[in-house]
């Protein structure tokens, strides 16, 4: 019950009950205080229930907006990671076909790689494994060879690497298989 209430109650109280002329107006008066006073209470429990509802949603905005927050984060990571990849794949075809001729040249270009990848791994990049058994969930399959003593469906070779951040692929192996 709040404070109003109480205090027209207590006003109610000490109104004498004696059977006076002026009794009927004292009773209009104390009716029309009750619903002032009722009235007031409405307004003051819908103002709470609003205070509420807009504190509830304000927390519901704020768990949104930082979930939003992270994921955007994360796409914008995968992005960028995914720009870099034909960067990565150059590295990849310099060192398998350096001229061993100059060997400074080789390390130089190995040192740069590996620091290259040890960054991107910092970023959460990981190559996606591409031995045994064909997996369509993580392996492009462009080329199939049959191939004795090998069972079918069998990673032969990796064309291209795959990778992937997290849960998600950034692009798939593709591979040769056998038939």
């Amino acid at each position: 019950m709040s404070k109003n209430r109480k205090k027209a109650e207590e006003k109610a109280k000490e109104i004498p009950v004696e059977a006076t002329e002026e009794q009927p107006v004292e009773n209009e008066e104390l009716k029309k205080l009750q619903e002032e006073l009722d009235k007031k209470q409405q307004e003051l429990d819908e103002t709470i229930r609003l205070l509420q509802r807009n504190q509830a949603d304000f927390e519901n905005y704020r768990r949104r907006n930082n979930s939003v927050r992270a994921e955007s984060y994360e796409n914008g990571k995968r992005d960028a990671v995914s720009e870099l990849l034909p960067s990565l794949d150059d590295f990849d075809r310099i060192i398998l076909n350096a001229d061993k001729a100059d060997e400074a040249w080789v390390e130089g270009v190995k040192l740069v790689y590996r620091k290259f990848t040890e960054e991107l791994k910092k970023l959460g990049l990981t190559e996606i494994e591409a031995e045994g058994k064909f997996d369509p969930n993580l392996h492009n399959a462009v080329l199939s060879e049959a191939a004795e003593g090998v069972e079918s469906e069998t990673i032969l070779a990796v064309l291209q690497k795959g990778y992937k951040m997290g849960d998600k692929i950034l692009r798939h192996s593709m591979v040769k298989v056998s038939e």
